[in-house]
């Protein structure tokens, strides 16, 4: 079974290139992040020509989470997270795999940048209300996926120059702490967990040649409950997506379930 994850920075106007991918690679599961449409607007019928369910949690131009699925999803969920500003930011659905009952949960984490401002407190308090409902949710259910762009830089060989990110909103040492203490509820960053040392991408900005120079960071992930390990056969970045003709700056990231 392939899962993928992939922001794909408005899915409107990336609509050919999410086809072209869920055509040539043809993952089960696509969680997407960044579609930047309200529901109403959203390309349903792209996705269900191609055999896919869709499920939208939307906003106007901005943010916004999906999955679609070629197989069914229950218990489809939008409120995970009780956000002041109202912002569309994670969405979870539920499904059977070899007897087990999964929770798929699909997050845009806030940027927090600039740090001296509201953004980066509404980060920390964001991720603040996930980190108490994964407390309550792997309470219930121990089976769990999380995916997304957490716009969180683990550590210093996931980003190309470390320096230069120091006081970023992405590479803080509070808002890796938040990562750590993700983990520390019993999961694994998939990435890591098969390549120690290995270093790669997932974003890579539009400017200053960042493609071209390989300048990127490692903020889109897959964490995994400990005892979902054993169902894992491996991760891959797919960077082909990020050099094709009007890309999204983030590439997909692909989770292969035994």
């Amino acid at each position: 079974m392939l899962i993928s994850s992939w922001n794909v920075n408005s899915v409107r106007a990336r609509i050919e290139n999410i086809k072209s991918y869920l055509l040539k690679y043809k993952p089960d599961i696509l969680m997407m992040q960044e579609i930047k449409t309200e529901d109403v607007n959203f390309p349903y019928d792209d996705f269900s020509s191609m055999d896919y369910e869709s499920h939208v949690f939307g906003q106007k131009s901005y943010n916004g989470v999906a999955i679609i699925s070629k197989g069914k999803l229950k218990n489809i969920r939008t409120d995970l997270i009780k956000d002041k500003l109202k912002q569309s930011r994670i969405i979870s659905a539920e499904m059977e795999y070899k007897k087990k009952n999964i929770q798929l949960i699909n997050i845009y984490t806030p940027n927090g940048n600039p740090v001296d401002t509201e953004k980066y407190d509404y980060k920390k308090k964001w991720l603040n209300l996930f980190i108490n409902n994964i407390k309550k949710e792997i309470r219930k259910n121990n089976n769990i996926i999380i995916s997304g762009d957490f716009n969180i830089i683990p550590d210093e060989i996931d980003v190309y120059d470390a320096k230069k990110f120091d006081n970023d909103a992405l590479f803080r040492l509070e808002i890796r702490k938040k990562f750590r203490e993700i983990m520390n509820l019993g999961f694994n960053d998939v990435f890591r967990y098969f390549n120690k040392t290995k270093i790669e991408y997932t974003y890579w900005d539009y400017f200053a040649g960042s493609w071209q120079k390989n300048n990127g960071l490692r903020i889109d992930h897959f964490l995994v409950s400990n005892n979902l390990l054993e169902n894992l056969k491996n991760i891959n970045i797919n960077k082909i997506p990020r050099s094709k003709q009007k890309p999204s700056d983030h590439t997909p990231i692909e989770l292969i379930i035994n």
